[in-house]
This record gives structure tokens, sequence and C-alpha cells, in this order.
């Protein structure tokens, strides 16, 4: 029975344990030997001193020590804190504080840039370093040992008390303000993830799953989990270009791959030449442009195309399946299984078929909130009036996305509530991006908006207002973003205004306005350079 997130391996690797779970830059493990490395690398962060519920982050590429480790410190009894490998130190650092990371899993060369913000997080108390040569770094303060040394002799899987909803994970993702929240998982959400998406997707043993997403992103670890449930191959990958993208599935024979919209638009625009392994491809973190859509359906004929709407506090909740693309080519699609998805008003009563409203999410993919953050938590998980049969009120994840349900049950995207940013797939805090440019001390008001784009989704853009004393040099903001955000939250276009910026009847900066005035910047782009 699979009730566990690294039940999804164990059980695996009793019923196909040659099978191949994991191949990463042409080496390959099996099911038997995964489930091996799970096992004795849990017992090793046992002995390490890891107890139930303590947290373990990972901040790796895709690599096999990065899969062994998330599932070993769920195997342990832990929660395993994936950290995205595009983060700046000081990001990390507040993942690292923020959840109280007791064991850090990183590489030799990441430590070494890390190491001056480390200091800061204070539960941290060991450094695994999966790459150590014959001599190991020296940080005071930490026990840092090498990876190939924690396994212990014993297997510690049966004295592990662990039940199906205790957490299992931490997924930071930004919110509208401030900066990222840790959306706690339970392994109940994790393996009914799984379970669902396997089956709307028909997945199989035979199945090739090219991974490319970050495991940060609860899309990217998905492919792992919907992997190692129906005992498919994972395949990792790092890649440097779309082209690459294309070339591994033709040599490694791919037959599902997930990316986000603004990655699909690149591979759209390449020459796909001929491939046949490839069965179904999906979409998620924002509407894929009909114009994309149609490339791929042209270049990719024999492939199904599943397009898809989640938010991280409940995974995944609708999708289009492939037969429904023409009839509904707009629409996000139908709930998943094992969810139920309702449009209902502010006062929680269900919105009438074409009544715009807030799409809510219940059932078990709910997550079990936010780390640490009642407010936030309660702001987010409301109750909804108790349905047919129940006789309490149930928790349900409330999107705050504004959408549209018609007659037959489709569902329509018509708005974000929020002021988050989407872009290239990823959500972005705007508190965040300002927080920069005002540490910069060159400006007295600075927005961060997200600009409709072709490619991105939204592009971001910055509007400030100078200090009087002071010109603004648009290179030293750039540089200070540069030095404190990755790549994914950088300002596309920064505009200097003089004045104060226009308010709002609450005497709050009004984002609106100021995006209605830039929402054709870059469509003006592009015409200028046509």
């Amino acid at each position: 029975m699979t009730d566990l997130i690294h039940d999804l391996i164990f059980t695996t690797a009793e019923r196909l344990p040659a099978a191949e779970a994991l191949s990463y830059q042409g080496q390959h493990m099996c099911y038997a030997t995964l489930a091996e490395e799970v096992a004795a690398k849990a017992s090793g962060l046992h002995a390490l001193g890891l107890n139930r519920g303590e947290r373990v982050a990972v901040y790796l590429e895709k690599r096999f020590e990065t899969v062994i480790a998330l599932f070993a410190a769920a195997a342990a009894g832990g929660v395993f804190v994936p950290v995205n490998p595009v983060l700046k130190p000081e990001q990390v650092a507040y993942i690292l504080t923020d959840c109280n990371v007791r064991i850090l899993i990183t590489s030799r060369e990441r430590l070494k840039v890390l190491q001056a913000v480390l200091l800061f997080c204070h539960d941290l108390h060991t450094i695994v370093v999966t790459d150590a040569k014959d001599d190991l770094p020296t940080i005071v303060g930490f026990l840092i040992v090498d990876w190939r040394t924690i396994d212990a002799a014993h297997k510690i899987a049966a004295s592990v008390c662990t039940i199906d909803s205790d957490m299992a994970a931490i997924i930071y993702t930004s919110g509208s303000t401030g900066k990222p929240k840790g959306v706690v998982l339970s392994h109940r959400n994790l393996v009914a993830g799984a379970k669902s998406v396997a089956q709307y997707l028909r997945n199989r043993p035979d199945d090739r799953i090219l991974t490319v997403l970050p495991l940060s992103f609860d899309y990217g670890l998905s492919q792992l989990t919907t992997a190692f449930y129906v005992g498919a191959t994972n395949i990792l990958m790092n890649y440097l270009l779309p082209r690459d993208i294309i070339n591994t599935i033709k040599e490694q024979q791919i037959t599902g791959l997930a990316a986000v919209p603004p990655l699909w638009i690149q591979l759209a625009q390449l020459n796909w030449g001929e491939i046949s392994s490839l069965r179904y491809i999906t979409s998620s973190g924002g509407a894929m442009p009909g114009t994309t859509l149609n490339q791929l359906r042209i270049a990719l004929p024999a492939t199904q195309i599943f397009l898809m709407y989640g938010f991280t506090e409940a995974f995944r909740s609708t999708y289009l399946a492939p037969e429904e693309i023409d009839r509904h080519p707009d629409s996000m699609g139908k709930a998943i299984p094992n969810a139920e998805i309702l449009v209902l008003r502010e006062d929680g009563s269900h919105c009438v078929p074409g009544e715009p409203g807030e799409l809510v999410h219940r059932g078990v993919l709910v997550s079990l909130g936010y780390w640490n953050d009642i407010e936030k938590t309660a702001m987010r998980f409301k109750p909804i009036k108790a349905q047919a049969g129940l006789s309490i009120a149930e928790i349900a994840a409330w999107s705050g996305d504004t959408v549209r349900m018609d007659d037959e049950g489709f569902l329509y995207f018509i708005e974000r509530r929020d002021e988050m940013i989407k872009t290239s797939g990823y959500r972005v805090s705007p508190t965040e991006i300002e927080e920069v440019i005002y540490a910069t001390e060159c400006v007295i008001e600075a927005v961060a908006l997200g600009v409709p784009h072709a490619v991105l989704g939204q592009a971001i853009v910055v509007i400030v207002v100078a200090r009087n004393d002071i010109t603004v040099d648009i290179d030293t903001l750039m540089a200070a973003c540069k030095h404190c955000l990755p790549a994914y939250m950088l300002p596309h276009h920064i505009d200097v205004r003089e004045g104060d910026l226009p308010r709002n009847p609450n005497g709050k900066i009004d984002r609106k306005l100021l995006l209605q005035e830039m929402r054709h910047l870059f469509t003006e782009h592009i015409k200028d350079n046509a």
C-alpha cells in the first residue's frame, strides 16, 4: 500500500526491481538501487540527529543525489525542503532560517557561495556535501560531512512512526507581499497528486518522462512522483538551451514532457523534425497562447496536449483534455480526479453559470497551510459551507483567482485578485523586488508590476521616483537587482518619474492605473523592432 511519499519508490522496487528509475547524463539507476540508496541515506540522516518532523534542505541542481536526498529525508521521518538552485545566497538563507532547517545537503561549490550567510541560520547544525573530494571544507559552528559516509548499517524505515497526514515537504512560493511563503505538504497531498496526475495522463511503466522544471516547483517535483508511482523512468535534465530539450527527446525516446508557457513559446519556434516517441506534453503555470498551441499541434500531430491550471497551495486543480481543445480552446478545463473545483462568491455561496467568482479547491490535495504563518494561512485556507451529506464546514483552498464556469462545467480564467507577477512560470512577489530597489537609497517610491509580454507571460517593470538630491542611475538599480535576485526576478524595464506616483482612494500607490499605462509597453517594442 502506498501511503507515504517514499513508498512510491519502495513499492515499485518490490514490483519492478530491475526497471530503470532515473537517468542522468548517461548514467542509469534501477528501482532496486534507488530504494537501497534512499533507505541507506535515511538511516544516515537519522544517525546525524534528524528527528521526526525536522527540516532537511536540498540545494542542488537536478542529479541522482538530489532525488535520493529528498526521499531519504521523508523516509527518515523528516520534512524535505527543495531549494531552487538559481536563488541567491540571501534568499537561500531566508528559507533555511524561516523553516528552521536542521540539515543542509548541497555541493562543495554551492557551499562556498553560501558560507557568508550560513551564520544567520541558527537552527542549522549539519551540512552534507555531495561531491566532497579528499578533504572537507571547515565552517566554524557546523558539522560538515561527506555524502558518501552518512550511510548507516541499519535500516530505520520500520522504526520511524510516520502517518500520511504528517508533513512531508515544504515548497516555497512567492506571496503578493514580502518574502516567499512555505507551503506545507503532507504525505497524503503528494501521493494523491501523483495518483491523480497519473490517472488522467494515463502514465504507465514504459513512459520516459523528461524533467526540465526545477524540483523546488511543485510541477517539477510532480514529474518524479508520477513516474515513481507507475514505475516509469525519469530523465533528469539541467538544460542550457531549448534546442537541448528537443535533442534529448530524440536521443532518450522521451514519452512525456512538462513545461511552462514561456518555455513552450521558445520550443514552438524550433524545428522538431521527426519525433515519434512523445506521447503527451503538459503545460501549467499560466495560459498558453493560441498561436503557440497551434504551432505545437502542427509540429507534434501525434502528441496529446494537456493544458492545466494549479496553485501550490492545492497543487493541481484542473486540466483540459486533448479532445476538448477544439471545442473549448480558451478553457482551463474541469477538475482533475479526486478534486472538486467550486466557483464561489465572497460570502461562500455558489455562482451561477457565467457569473465570475473565486476558484476554490476542496479535497485531498489541499495543503496543510503556510509554515509558521497563522494569519496568511487563515486568509488562503478558509471554510466553505457544508456540502451535501456533511454536517460541518470544511477547509478549502481559496485561490485568489477569478474564474467563471459555463453550463457544461468548463472553467475559464478571468484575472488574479492579488498583485502577484507571473513571469516565466514563476510567481514573483513585487514587494521583494521593491525592497531591493529601496535598499539602494536612491528612490523615495518604487513599484514593481507585471506587464503583458508575448513570451514571458508577464515582464517585470519597475517604476521609481528619485530622491530630490539624487539623480537615479538605472544601471545602479539593475546592478543591485542582479546582486540580490535570480535572473527570473530581474526587471525588464525601469521607468524613472518625477513627482508622486498616483494614489488610489485608500492612499496607496495605484498599481492598476500604472499597469494600465504600461500594459502596451512590450507590444510597442515588438512593433518598433518589426
